[in-house]
């Protein structure tokens, strides 16, 4: 997708979670590979975000890419979808582009919570009638409804109204009331009005009906996110991995799951890491919760290190249950 970077540089979100379950089972986890890797890495960085509102809209990792890519403005605006597009040959008319994402919004007595877009088990075929029963209601906004090959459960947007919308993903949102998020991206009128009109066309939708007939929940909202424009004469500059295999664990807070892909995450990035640096090449390991971040480089260690690490390497979870 993008050219590779000079370093070899890993970002991994979810590196520690926010559940208790898995962060209780974060303090036995065992991970040789990325052990070693920290006793061998300086941390050059670090960093959280602060707590109570208005809410942080962006994830560390976000920034930390949109940073690595060049993308230095503000992170709740950073164009995802515009430079996404590129990738499916769609061309850069300097037209705003984002991702809709099709979700449930559970309506309760004083919230309004987003359920995890992913769990709806949204197929391609009920996500193609959807998105073609709202394409003449966003046409008459100037909106284009396109279907986003990377992933069938959401779809690529291009209209001028996405032109500086500061966006959360919905993964940032997942089991939150939706209406402080709302409230903190400043939507314009029409994407209100527009969310309330697919409300009461998808209620009668056949696809809901069909969905809760086999037990699913329907689709009643969409959501927002990766809006914006690039900047004129763009070039991303090489880009880092982003390895996001952790998430769906630890949203869940499923234990035994998050730990059994972090180990996986060990076992081949970690690992394939720390062959580089022992062949001398410069690496860079950025780990990630959904609110902290540690940005760890190959450097010269220092004395203190070097005595340090001849009594080997300390369990990762001593520095994970730090973020």
């Amino acid at each position: 997708m993008y050219p590779p970077p000079a370093q070899d540089h890993l970002i991994i979100a979810h590196a520690a979670p926010s559940g208790p379950a898995c962060r209780a089972a974060l303090r036995t986890l065992r991970l040789p590979h990325l052990e070693r890797l920290l006793a061998r890495l300086t941390e050059t960085g670090h960093g959280a975000d602060p707590e109570g509102p208005p809410p942080v809209l962006s994830q560390p990792w976000d920034r930390l890419l949109a940073s690595a890519l060049g993308l230095d403005g503000d992170p709740a605006r950073a164009p995802w979808a515009a430079l996404a597009r590129g990738t499916h040959g769609l061309s850069d008319d300097g037209m705003a582009w984002a991702w809709l994402t099709p979700c449930h919004w559970q309506v309760g007595m004083d919230q309004v919570v987003l359920h995890d877009p992913a769990g709806l088990g949204l197929v391609p075929a009920e996500a193609k009638a959807l998105r073609q029963a709202m394409v003449p209601w966003f046409a008459e906004d100037g909106i284009t409804l396109l279907c986003d090959p990377d992933d069938p459960g959401r779809w690529l947007a291009r209209g001028a109204v996405f032109r500086d919308l500061a966006c959360a993903t919905p993964e940032r949102v997942i089991g939150r009331d939706v209406r402080a998020w709302l409230q903190a991206t400043a939507q314009p009128p029409a994407l209100q009005r527009l969310q309330s009109e697919m409300q009461m066309l998808l209620y009668t939708h056949p696809v809901n009906d069909e969905r809760i007939a086999r037990g699913q929940l329907p689709v009643n909202a969409f959501w927002i996110s990766g809006a914006g424009a690039l900047p004129t004469g763009f070039t991303p500059r090489p880009a880092p991995r982003l390895d996001t295999r952790l998430a769906a664990a630890a949203l869940a807070d499923n234990a035994p799951a998050w730990c059994a892909a972090w180990q996986a995450l060990d076992a081949s990035e970690c690992a394939r890491l720390g062959e580089r640096l022992a062949q001398g090449q410069a690496v860079r390991l950025d780990l990630c919760s959904d609110r902290a971040w540690r940005c760890l480089e190959s450097r010269p260690l220092a004395l203190s290190r070097r005595i340090s690490g001849l009594f080997g390497p300390k369990p990762a979870s001593e520095g994970l249950l730090s973020l």
